[in-house]
Order: C-alpha cells, then sequence, then structure tokens
C-alpha cells in the first residue's frame, strides 16, 4: 500500500489518492462520454493497495495508464496521456522562457535585478542561469514551509537567496594591517608583505577582489588613510636613498625626521639639504598619486564573481592626521577629482569621509582643508559620501585622539549602508566584521492587509500584532540560516577566515566557522514606511505628523523586537533601513495583483526606500533631514541620508557643506547629495544639463551618472524598471 510519495524535487509527501482521482476526472470530462465515478474509485483503489509503501509521480502515473488501458474507456487514457505530456511541457516552459531572456540578453527585471552586474556577459548569463535555478532549491529544501509561504504571499524578501546554499557570509571591513603585516595567500601565489605605497595600494585590491569571490555582499576598507600611511613613508625614505647615491652624502638622518605634511612644491630657490628633501617629497607625492589613481582604476576594472561584476567596495577615511595619512587621503581626493579614463566618474570604491570634530570637520581641526576638498570632490564625483562619527551612536569610549589605533574604535560603513559596530558577544569596532545575511519585510503589505478595518485605532493594533508575527518568523529565519551557515568549513573562506575576520586566524582548514560568527549581525530590514502609513493614515510621514509619530512607533518597535531576539538568541541582531533595489519594484507589482491600484501606494512601480521621504514629495532639505533623523538611531544596521540638488554643483562645495552641517546638526550618521552630471565619453566634456542627452561638442550620447541605491550607474541600461519609474519620479530638494 502507497505511504508517501516522492516528488520530481525530490520531496516526500503523504499519498493522497484524491490528486489521482482528480487527474482522471480531468481527463474524462474532455472525453464525449464523460465522468464515471465508479471507474474512477476502482482504478484508484488498486493503484493504492497495490502499490509499494513509496512511490515516485512518474510510477504512479504509469500506473494509471496502465489501468485505463485495461479498462474500457481507452478514450480517457489518450485524455490522460495527452494531458500528463501537456503538463511536462508547461512545467518546463517557465524556466525555458526564462532561460531564452537571458540567452537573448533582454531588458526585464530578471537579467536588470542588480545594475552592478552586466548580466548579458557570457559570465554574467552564466551567473543568472545558476541564480534563478539555485532559488527554488533553497524554497524546497532550506526553508521552512512558514517561512516558504511569507516569500510565497509577498510578506518577506530573503536577500541573496541565491547564495544561500554556498553558506557564504554578506560583508566584512577589511583589516588591511593584517595583510600588510603577514601577506596571503590567493589562488595559487603567495602575496608577501609590502613595502611600497604602489604593493599596498594593489595589496588593497587585491584583498577586496579575492574576499569579493567568498562573500555575497559587499567589501569595505574602515581606515584606509591610516592602513596606507606607513607606506608614504617608506616610499619618501627610497627616495631620499635615492639622492644618497647621486650625491655621495650620508642623509639617515632625515629618513624618519619629523614633517608636517607632503607638498609638492617647486624646488627654485632651495638649496643643500632642503632641496633634497623637497625633491624626495615631490617625487613621493608623484608616487602616492599614481598608486591612488590606480587603486581607483583597478577598482572599476577588476572583476569578481565569475568576471561578470566589478568589486563592490567601500573605503573610510579622514581621521588620520600624520603628514603621511594626510598625503593618501589628499591624492586620492585629486585622483577621484581627475576622474578614469577619459575624465569618468568613477563608479567605485564608494568613497567615505569620516566627520568628526576636532579631527576632520571645522575650520581649526587638523584634516579640515581636506574636508574642504572632499566636499569639493563630492560636488563633482558624487563620492565621498559623510560618515557622522560624531553622532550619539556613532560613539566609542574608548576613543582617543592620542591612539594610533584610534580607527578600531571608530564607526565605518559600506555603501550598501551596512553598519556594523555595536557587539553583544565581542569587541565593540567594525574592523573585522561584518554582516551575516539579512532579511527584509513588506510592512506595506502588512498595513495594507488592515484596511478593512474602518476604525483607525484597531487598524494599527492589527498592524502591530501582523508586525510582531513576521519579526518572529523573520527572527527564526535568520537564525536558521546562522545555523546553516556556523557548519562551513574554514577552508571554504580561505581570505576571509583566513586574514580578515576576528578571530578566525586560530581556526585550522577543516574547523567549522561556528565559534567566530557570531562576531557578525543579522540584520531585519524594511521597505515602503512612506506607503505603508498612507495605507494605517493617509498620509506618510513627511506631510502629517501624526504618521510620523506612527512611522517612529513602527521603526522603534522593531528596533526593541530585535534587541530582545539578541538576548534570546544570543546573536547581534539588528535593525536595516533597507536599501532596496530589485526588491523596490518585485514588492509592489505583487501586492498590486492582490490589492489593485491604490493611490499613493501601488499606484507607481516601486515602494519608497526604507524610511525615506518619498522621491517625488517636493520639500525644503532641511525639512527632510527633519523627518528621516529619529530614524538613524533607531537603525543601527545601516542608514543614510540623501539630498537632490539642483544645478550645477561643481563649483559649490558650500552646498554639499550645508548638507553634512545637517548630519551634525540632526544626529543623523551617514549622508550624501545627489545631482546631475553628464559626461561625453569620446571627448570628456561634461556639464549639469537635465534636458540634455548628447555632447553639445561631438555629438556622442552622454553617460549619465546616477545613483541607484548607495552606488552609482554610468548607464541606466542596467536599471530594472521599478528603479527607472523611482529615478523619473524624484525631484529636487529646495
Amino acid at each position: 500500500m502507497i505511504q508517501t510519495v516522492e516528488k520530481r524535487d525530490g520531496r516526500v509527501v503523504d499519498y493522497n489518492e484524491e490528486k489521482i482521482k482528480s487527474a482522471i476526472r480531468k481527463a474524462m470530462l474532455q472525453t464525449v462520454v464523460g465522468e464515471d465515478e465508479d471507474l474512477i474509485h476502482r482504478i484508484t483503489a488498486r493503484i493504492g493497495s497495490a502499490g509499494k509503501s513509496r512511490m515516485t509521480v512518474e510510477e504512479i502515473q504509469d500506473r494509471v495508464e496502465f489501468e485505463l488501458m485495461k479498462s474500457a474507456r481507452k478514450d480517457v487514457a489518450k485524455r490522460y496521456i495527452a494531458y500528463r505530456d501537456q503538463r511536462s511541457i508547461a512545467r518546463q516552459a517557465k524556466t525555458r522562457d526564462m532561460f531564452l531572456e537571458i540567452m537573448e540578453a533582454k531588458n526585464n527585471d530578471i537579467t536588470r535585478e542588480n545594475a552592478n552586474m552586466n548580466a548579458d556577459s557570457p559570465a554574467g548569463m552564466m551567473m543568472k542561469f545558476s541564480s534563478e535555478t539555485t532559488k527554488p532549491f533553497v524554497d524546497d529544501y532550506l526553508l521552512s514551509a512558514e517561512v516558504k509561504n511569507a516569500v510565497k504571499n509577498n510578506l518577506i524578501h530573503i536577500h541573496d537567496k541565491d547564495y544561500y546554499p554556498t553558506k557564504s557570509l554578506t560583508c566584512v571591513q577589511h583589516p588591511l594591517d593584517r595583510i600588510f603585516s603577514n601577506g596571503f595567500v590567493a589562488g595559487h601565489a603567495e602575496s608577501r608583505a609590502p613595502k611600497r605605497i604602489e604593493t599596498a595600494a594593489v595589496m588593497a585590491c587585491i584583498s577586496l577582489e579575492t574576499a569579493q569571490n567568498e562573500m555575497h555582499g559587499g567589501q569595505a576598507i574602515p581606515a584606509f588613510d591610516f592602513y596606507l600611511a606607513p607606506f608614504v613613508r617608506a616610499s619618501f625614505k627610497e627616495e631620499i636613498k635615492k639622492v644618497e647615491e647621486l650625491s655621495g652624502l650620508d642623509l639617515t638622518h632625515l629618513y624618519d625626521a619629523p614633517l608636517k605634511d607632503y607638498l609638492h612644491r617647486s624646488l627654485e630657490g632651495l638649496e643643500g639639504e632642503e632641496r633634497m628633501m623637497q625633491h624626495a617629497m615631490n617625487k613621493t607625492v608623484e608616487r602616492v598619486h599614481q598608486a591612488m589613481e590606480a587603486f581607483i582604476h583597478n577598482m572599476n576594472t577588476i572583476h569578481s564573481r565569475g568576471g561578470n561584476q566589478v568589486v563592490f567596495s567601500s573605503i573610510n577615511y579622514g581621521t588620520d592626521t600624520s603628514a603621511e595619512g594626510r598625503c593618501v587621503m589628499r591624492e586620492l581626493l585629486k585622483s577621484t577629482y581627475e576622474g578614469v579614463g577619459n575624465g569618468a566618474t568613477a563608479i567605485f570604491p564608494i568613497q567615505i569621509w569620516k566627520k568628526k570634530r576636532g579631527v576632520s570637520y571645522l575650520p581649526e581641526d587638523p584634516n579640515y582643508d581636506l574636508y574642504r576638498l572632499a566636499c569639493k570632490v563630492t560636488a563633482r564625483r558624487f563620492f565621498p559620501n559623510f560618515l557622522n562619527l560624531d553622532a550619539s551612536y556613532n560613539q566609542h569610549e574608548l576613543w582617543s585622539a592620542d591612539d594610533p589605533k584610534r580607527y578600531l574604535h571608530e564607526v565605518a560603513t559600506m555603501g550598501c549602508r551596512t553598519r556594523v559596530f555595536e557587539n553583544r558577544f565581542g569587541e565593540k569596532t567594525s574592523v573585522g566584521r561584518g554582516n551575516l545575511s539579512f532579511t527584509t519585510l513588506n510592512i506595506v503589505r502588512l498595513a495594507l492587509e488592515t484596511r478593512h478595518i474602518e476604525d483607525p485605532a484597531e487598524r494599527v493594533e492589527l498592524f502591530f500584532k501582523n508586525l510582531d508575527a513576521m519579526l518572529e518568523l523573520t527572527a527564526h529565519q535568520l537564525i536558521d540560516r546562522f545555523d546553516f551557515q556556523k557548519t562551513a568549513l574554514a577552508k571554504q573562506f580561505p581570505m576571509v577566515m583566513g586574514n580578515l575576520w576576528n578571530g578566525a586566524e586560530h581556526l585550522r582548514p577543516n574547523d567549522t566557522i561556528e565559534e567566530v560568527i557570531n562576531q557578525g549581525t543579522l540584520g531585519i530590514g524594511f521597505i515602503g514606511l512612506a506607503e505603508c502609513l498612507i495605507a494605517l493614515t493617509g498620509k506618510h510621514h513627511a506631510e502629517s505628523e501624526e504618521s510620523q509619530q506612527l512611522g517612529l512607533r513602527i521603526v522603534r518597535h522593531m528596533r526593541d523586537r530585535v534587541n530582545e531576539f539578541s538576548d534570546r538568541y544570543g546573536h547581534n541582531f539588528s535593525v536595516l533601513a533597507t536599501p532596496a533595489e530589485g526588491l523596490s519594484g518585485r514588492f509592489t507589482k505583487r501586492d498590486r495583483k492582490t490589492f489593485g491600484v491604490i493611490e499613493g501606494i501601488t499606484d507607481k512601480d516601486y515602494y519608497t526606500n526604507s524610511n525615506h521621504v518619498p522621491v517625488y514629495y517636493h520639500c525644503s532639505p532641511r525639512h527632510k533631514a527633519k523627518v528621516e533623523a529619529p530614524y538613524h538611531e533607531l537603525t543601527r544596521g545601516g542608514h543614510i541620508f540623501y539630498v537632490e540638488i539642483d544645478g550645477d554643483a561643481t563649483h559649490n562645495e558650500e552646498a554639499i557643506m550645508q548638507i553634512v552641517d545637517m548630519l551634525d546638526k540632526y544626529d543623523m550618521g551617514y549622508g550624501s547629495v545627489n545631482h546631475n552630471r553628464n559626461h561625453c565619453p569620446n571627448c570628456g566634456y561634461e556639464n549639469a544639463d537635465t534636458g540634455q542627452h548628447e555632447c553639445p561638442k561631438c555629438h556622442t550620447p552622454f553617460e549619465t551618472i546616477q545613483r541607484i541605491t548607495g552606488y552609482l550607474v554610468g548607464t541606466t541600461d542596467r536599471w530594472n524598471s521599478g528603479k527607472l519609474a523611482e529615478l523619473h519620479d524624484r525631484v529636487v530638494h529646495k
């Protein structure tokens, strides 16, 4: 007697004879004679009683065909066989159509899920084939029934689900001092500790690229200035030694001579040691500039993940006040300002200026001149973004201006918004840590499911009840993924677990990573607070104080629950202001099918990112800041504040400084500025004209730099439909 059935995807389920009856009945209804319930029951009974205890779907269907052919109803057998063939073709058709769209390089939301990925290249196609076929495997074998149902019902989105079976982690902040001190093995070659600025810059690139192939998220360097600074002095010593060789003089006393700064100056009028010192300094500055130029160029050309995507990289800097650290920052900013290739804006690395009073923000601060330069560069090149170390939640009690390793006590972030700092289970730091995985809640749908309730208070009460249930489910899902990730062996991630992740230096190749990954975070994100509030109150948080208070209550409740999860499960849970890209449109389209077109909610092709003010809402930068600022303290898994400015920002660094001042005034953690920038790839001409699509000099189509979430893209050709719709709706804040 049949007890269980093995389905085509390998799952084993209980035997259900009603499915056999239904299939035979459908075949009979397509014949002239019609149904014969007695025959249906007889065939079903014979198959169920004569079968093995466990049979496959195909074996059972073969038995149905056999029994029908034995009966007098050969017409039904023919219909059943035809129906079975049609179902087989239908099962394959969806995958076939999807593969054909990838093969034909069609521009759709599957091939344009990630604007940083070229899905039209052979390697990109291969990744999409793999990605789209891996996700169903995850659904069937790695997710609980409750989680799978929540995904199916558009309530949650599991990020990087295609990487789930690999057990990979999301991201990490690279402790380059470990790399520079010890070297590392990547692929089949061993990299020794660097001695020159040029080699150090290349090793920084290799570290980022190698780790990218072992992880599914971004890569960041938390203190680029501190890490590269020692190699400026080493290069200066080399230049002094060259002068010694030419002059025959002993200049060893100049090797470690105190220097206020490294500035390139004319040698005219200088004599003796002063002239020799300046010559060596000039050569050093030139080398640092070339090293920074090469670093930026490499980060925009070195591919990872099978050769179809440049490294999703970020670098943090701004607080090293040494002459050498300042030299690194100055030449990095100058190289960024100049652009890559024919003067194009560099897309990566995402550069992040660490703003701190007493160090890199006020006119009396030692790095104020570089801060102004950073604002000038941002006005032309969008980067750097600005990280506010003075925010109340970004400070560390151990930070000291006299500590040469104070960067260990400075928060660092990534362009994808990932923020890792607090740590219940180890040292409070950003260095050597990262996010493990994250999942986003569709709080818009949770709100839409309460619209049948007329009383506003009851509607909100039901929303919070549903939110609690979904938070619990998401926490369980993240724990399940953690329990799966922790079984990975250290040798599966040789770079990350051999050189980067805190505590992993003690792991042997065949040890699991369980004991060290609890240093990372499990993120619960959310999308569409604006649309959620419209569904609950009729207005979003930028147009109603009542809605703003409800929005803060919602996100504060999420924060309180993740703190509770951290205590309950013994992990670092955090709330993330999700930087939705492909997700922004995916949630909306599916909700529109369920609830129809609802003004202000599902009438667009996207939901508003996290807690942002809707991109279409006209307001001043200050109003936007006041609305969004309180959410930063609540979303310690990552957040960002954007302002859209009008006109040519190239010569208006003051406008950038005003935005940074808002970060300081309103206790925001991270922010940046969006503006329009057209670039001609042929002749290098640039302007900020929003209505011009080709170069007025050579008539070549412009490349228009745009920020899609936390990162830049030089073309919208790879944007999905949701983000294109959002881009179209963006308005200037003034």
